[in-house]
Formats: structure tokens, sequence, C-alpha cells
């Protein structure tokens, strides 16, 4: 099944470009010409993206707000296309998550929809269910222990389960089960997304391990036809590093709220971690800070900041999107004050592009100056 883009633009040149980008990508477009029309098929219909030429702002801001409201489409990946005097963070206070500017030329579209396509797989790949039915054991905190579920149907972020009984427990827990022909069990932090009036509830997925993912992720490709082979991770430039976070150039970032994960070659193997994207600036560079709430995720960042820091090269590094994290679950436990780079991401994450990177030039001064004294 092709991926799908409703393209909301009257602008013939800009379709143009659009057409044939899109076709180029294999992804298919369709168009509409009033927002009236978008609207209805954004309630009726799932698209993994929604492209708006914000021409009349006020109408496409009413057609991003329809986009979140739509429960089959509150996940779509959301592009704004601006005139260039218009400034990147009104396109992204309507609720957009990427950004281009007119005029729209085929080049810089079709790079920025490369990065697009990979979070609408992401998209795709997250909604992806498969029916099957599954032994599953859930363990509890306190006296309520562990207790016997079956799955209804899986995917990547969790599982529909079916219990003997009602859990009264709403907090995280811990799920364990394993796939068809593989005895090696899959094992993570989990908590409850939802639960009916009978003995079913949905279980969300917390900080699985890379090897489990891989396998599950792997797993589900194999029975699932929508399921698309992922685009190959985006090599970019690491510019500033600290304890919490990085900064890297690359020319096509992914959004705020995009969780990615940053990969080093390592000799016969791969260093990575995993990392939420905090600042963004288009066609420059994006803001990480590390995820660092369990034990294996900071064991990895350790690995990977000291392989950084002994490399007598510029390292290779790449970085490939998992998906967007949603708005009410973006927070972090950082208090303001204890790294200077997340600093400026919580703090100046507003700033134009030009005024961000002059106060990155500032912090590695004073660190360059306090390093010689």
């Amino acid at each position: 099944m092709s991926l799908r883009a409703l393209v909301l633009c009257s602008d013939d040149k800009i379709l143009r470009v659009l057409r044939r980008v899109l076709s180029d990508l294999e992804i298919d477009a369709e168009l509409c010409a009033n927002s009236d029309a978008a609207a209805r098929r954004l309630t009726r219909q799932r698209f993994e993206a929604v492209v708006v030429d914000c021409e009349d702002e006020d109408t496409a801001a009413t057609v991003l707000k329809t986009v979140r409201r739509a429960p089959c489409n509150v996940h779509a990946v959301a592009v704004a296309i601006l005139d260039a005097g218009k400034a990147v963070k009104s396109g992204f206070a309507m609720g957009a998550h990427f950004v281009l500017y007119k005029p729209l030329t085929a080049e810089r579209a079709k790079s920025s929809f490369r990065a697009v396509r990979a979070l609408m797989k992401c998209e795709r790949r997250r909604n992806a269910r498969v029916p099957i039915e599954l032994p599953v054991a859930l363990e509890f905190a306190g006296s309520e222990g562990q207790q016997k579920a079956t799955s209804i149907d899986l995917s990547e972020g969790g599982m529909a389960t079916r219990f003997a009984r009602r859990s009264r427990k709403k907090d995280q827990l811990r799920v364990s089960f394993a796939l068809p022909g593989d005895p090696a069990q899959i094992e993570c932090k989990a908590e409850m997304a939802w639960e009916d009036d009978g003995a079913r509830a949905g279980i969300r997925f917390v900080d699985m391990q890379p090897e489990d993912r891989n396998r599950l992720r792997a797993w589900l490709a194999a029975h699932s036809p929508e399921i698309e082979s992922d685009d190959p991770p985006v090599g970019c430039k690491l510019t500033d590093l600290s304890p919490g976070a990085c900064y890297v150039e690359i020319g096509t970032p992914f959004p705020m709220r995009t969780r990615v994960t940053l990969a080093m070659p390592n000799g016969d193997r791969r260093l990575e971690v995993e990392g939420l994207v905090r600042v963004t600036h288009p066609e420059a560079g994006m803001g990480i800070e590390f995820a660092r709430a369990t034990d294996r995720q900071k064991e990895n960042l350790e690995r990977l900041i000291q392989a950084l820091i002994s490399s007598k090269e510029a390292p290779g590094l790449e970085v490939r999107p998992e998906g967007l994290e949603d708005a009410a679950a973006n927070s972090s436990d950082y208090r303001m004050g204890t790294d200077p780079l997340l600093d400026l991401f919580h703090s100046r994450h507003q700033l134009t592009t030009e005024a961000f990177v002059g106060e990155l030039r500032k912090q590695r001064a004073g660190q360059s100056m306090a390093a010689e004294a």
C-alpha cells in the first residue's frame, strides 16, 4: 500500500513541483483546491502526510487543526509551504512539522520530502497492527504481583490484550512475551493506554531494548503488507556535545519532538543512543536531547560520548527517526542550570537560526576560554 499525502494548494507552479517530487518518492498525492474538501477527506480517510500552501494563513491554520482533531490523522506529518518573507515559527505555530519556502524548487522540495517520507513510514509502521493471540505476562508493583493475559493484536508501540480479570493498577508495569517461532522473551516497561468496560486493555510499550525492538519490527514487517522497509539513516555532522545533548548540522532536520536514534560506527559494531529533537532549524541543523531515563540508556550514552572524545578524526554520525512524540508526553526531567547546551535548547529554541547559531558560538568560545584557564 502506497504512502498517501493530502495536498491543499491552488498554485499551478507549486502543484507541478509537488506532483513530480511526490511521484519520484512513491507517495500518492490527493489534491484539494479548497479547505472544505480537505476537511471532509481528513475526517473520513487516513493520510500519512498533509501538505498545505499557507497563502491564506487562517485557512491553513484551520486545516492543520482539523488534522489534529481527526482521529485517523492525528499522527499525520504536517508540511506548511510559506512565502519567503514569513518567519519559520509561524508555520510551526500553526502545527506544521516541516516548513518549505517559496519559490519551491524540485531539488529543495525533494530533499525535504525525503525526511518527510521517513517520518511517514514511521507513523505507518506505528499504526500497523497484526491480529495475533500470544500469552502475555504482566508484572505489577505491589501486592497485585504478576497477571496473565492474552494479546488480541500487536504493533511496534504496544498491544491490545484480554485479561482473565481486570487490573486495578493504572501505573507502570512490566510486560513480557515471545514472538511465534522465537523462544527469546521480549521484556520491557509498559503502561496502560486504555481499558474498556470488559476485560480488554491497551498496553503501551516503554523503553524497549533496541535489539528487542528490531526483532519485533522485523516480525511485524513479515506479517503485515502495510509496513514498508525503513529509509536508510541520514548522515550528519556533530558540532556541539554535552553530557545531555548534542547539536548536529543536517540539510533537512527532523521536527521538534521527533524521537531519533543517533548512531556511530565503532569497529565491528555500532554505538546507538536514543534522543528527542528539542530544536530544529530548516536547512541548518537540530538539537537533540539524549534519553537518560534508564541505566541502559545512560550506559549507551557514556559509550558513545567516550568514543566521540577519543576519536582522532571527525566521526561519521547517522540519524534516523523513530516517530513523533505526542505533545502531551513531551516532558523532561531536566533542570535548568545543569547543562549549558540543554539550557540553550530549552530556553532559546524560538530564536531564529542565525541568532541560535550565534549563541552556540558564544558557548563554544566560553568553554574554550574555561579550558585554557
